[in-house]
């Protein structure tokens, strides 16, 4: 049996130097390896958008107003923008929309409020979500690994408050630098979005990659931020929230051992923990999740994005037997 998760984590005019002219690049959901610098063309030019379900869409803003200040609402979810940190293009703001693996196909209104001093502005684009097709496994796990009793229920729902609080104000300010890390190399043996069927039962979409490693292996801080949480909990076992700012978290789950604590500062390279099979899993592998303000994405995603540094990220291995390694999924 491959290891990976036996669940699935959780049941106005502006001032004449604003110019708002959205650019939208697009990054997504790759199911085989991603090659960086490999972004599909530019879109938006129109006021109309795209994405795939679990993709990331990054909102341009040009501005030599240094001042402005940007906030966008998508599907009752706030898409934050700041400074675009690209030397390469115009001075402006960019913003992260995330576009849930379950968000509803369509088209959709993205709404961005502009302010400059006593200057306030509404823009208004359409954003079309389209369906991605997603993967689903046929497993057959142990009847423990998938059926939970009361007292197990409970317990799951208390995680999930503890959870809810401890994330429920994240750092106002940007703490994510250009330039991504794959936690850890391996056999990836879940595949963001797959649907599960367990023993014959339907379960959540998988909100995350599971990613096959030797027990023991180094985990890693994908970008900078502050250890938000830290937990022991029944489905995730051993794991680690940590806070990249402006609503973006990254989960590292089923450690061995978390080597950081709460409210501890992280660099992106960072060994935050080890490669584990604590909570439900059935071996050893790393389940990584991304929420980006709440909408769950792939976060191999976060490896395609315009914003580089001089350190190379680890290239994806090719996904591995669907039965290795799996987590149990939520009720």
């Amino acid at each position: 049996m491959r290891p990976l998760c036996a669940w699935n984590h959780g049941p106005g005019v502006l001032s004449a130097r604003l110019v708002l002219g959205a650019v939208v690049l697009l990054t997504g959901h790759f199911v085989f390896p991603i090659h960086p610098g490999s972004l599909p063309p530019a879109h938006g030019a129109d006021g109309h958008y795209s994405g795939k379900q679990g993709h990331i869409v990054v909102v341009q803003v040009p501005t030599d107003d240094a001042a402005a200040q940007l906030q966008g609402k998508f599907l009752g979810r706030s898409i934050r923008f700041f400074p675009d940190p690209r030397l390469e293009e115009p001075k402006g703001f960019v913003g992260l929309l995330g576009i849930d693996l379950q968000d509803e196909p369509g088209s959709h209104e993205l709404t961005v409020e502009a302010q400059s001093g006593e200057s306030r502005q509404t823009f208004r684009y359409q954003v079309l979500v389209q369906k991605e097709k997603f993967h689903v496994e046929h497993l057959t796990l142990p009847k423990d690994k998938v059926d939970l009793d009361d007292k197990a229920v409970a317990r799951w729902k208390a995680e999930q408050e503890q959870v809810k609080t401890a994330l429920a104000t994240d750092s106002q300010v940007k703490l994510w630098q250009p330039g991504f890390v794959e936690p850890v190399n391996g056999r990836r043996t879940g595949i963001f979005g797959s649907v599960r069927i367990m023993n014959g039962q339907p379960r959540n979409p998988h909100n995350g990659e599971d990613i096959s490693a030797p027990l023991g292996t180094d985990v890693l801080a994908t970008n900078d931020g502050i250890v938000r949480l830290t937990v022991e909990h029944f489905f995730s076992g051993k794991g680690i929230f940590v806070d990249h700012g402006l609503g973006f978290y990254s989960m590292y789950f089923h450690l061995s051992e978390v080597l950081v604590k709460d409210g501890d500062q992280v660099k992106a390279g960072q060994v935050v923990g080890k490669v584990g099979a604590t909570g439900r899993a059935t071996g050893p592998h790393l389940h990584w999740g991304v929420k980006l303000n709440g909408a769950r994405v792939n976060p191999y995603a976060l490896l395609d994005l315009p914003f580089r540094s001089s350190t190379p990220s680890a290239v994806p291995v090719p996904v591995a037997d669907p039965t290795v390694g799996v987590g149990p999924s939520v009720p």
